[in-house]
């Protein structure tokens, strides 16, 4: 079975999604490039390049590989960097945070913080890297609250028939997040999935009785 292509990550400059998919390239990681157009465009400019947002996708099972390898890349950009860069200004712990949440971070920055953190004299090894990579994988499974006010909306729309209905339900019972190693995993917790799948089958019910209504009220 073909594995399933996930975005890795998301840029709104294709240039600079191009950097990205020349270090998978040169190293031999199957990818693509979708582009996307933004939902909402502030200049109502068809084509607009602003609009527009490029997701790199991968293999789940390339995920931490790539990782590394954009980390890897970056070593020597780090030795080139001006002091008065932002990070030169964080404190200890500001930039063990940093390396705890790097997926929230650039690989640029996550290098660099590394290397701040070694230069003044904290203890940074392999061991200690893979601690934090577990606590923040365990950190970012944990599923979102719950969410009584989307699931009170999610039955009042679903009741009436109206697309939002189904989507609120979709989106509780079925939508998922994808970590930092490729993994996927659900949103929500179970209760809260289990009131989307209901709701999002009332609403498609209440939807489609409420096309066949209309369409016996037209004919008769």
């Amino acid at each position: 079975m073909e594995t399933k292509l996930l975005t890795f990550q998301q840029f709104n400059d294709r240039g600079l999604a191009e950097i990205l998919t020349s270090v998978l390239y040169e190293n031999n990681i199957p990818y693509i490039i979708e582009e996307d157009s933004l939902t909402f465009n502030p200049s109502f400019v068809l084509n607009d390049e602003l609009s527009k947002v490029y997701n790199v996708k991968i293999s789940p099972n390339d995920f931490t590989r790539a990782t590394q390898l954009l980390q890897e890349n970056e070593d020597q950009s780090t030795e080139e960097i001006d002091k008065d860069y932002y990070l030169f200004q964080f404190t200890n712990d500001e930039l063990m945070e940093v390396l705890e949440k790097a997926d929230e971070w650039s690989s640029f920055d996550y290098v660099l913080a590394e290397k701040i953190l070694k230069e003044r004299g904290v203890i940074i090894d392999a061991q200690k890297i893979s601690a934090l990579n577990e606590c923040r994988i365990k950190e970012l499974k944990v599923p979102e609250p719950p969410q009584t006010f989307w699931i009170i909306l999610g039955y009042i729309f679903a009741v009436m028939g109206g697309l939002i209905g189904i989507f609120i339900g979709w989106h509780l019972a079925w939508h998922k997040k994808t970590l930092p190693d490729g993994e996927r995993v659900y949103d929500y917790n179970a209760k809260d999935r289990k009131h989307g799948r209901i709701i999002f089958y009332i609403g498609l019910i209440s939807f489609v009785s409420s096309i066949i209504a209309r369409a016996i009220f037209i004919i008769g």
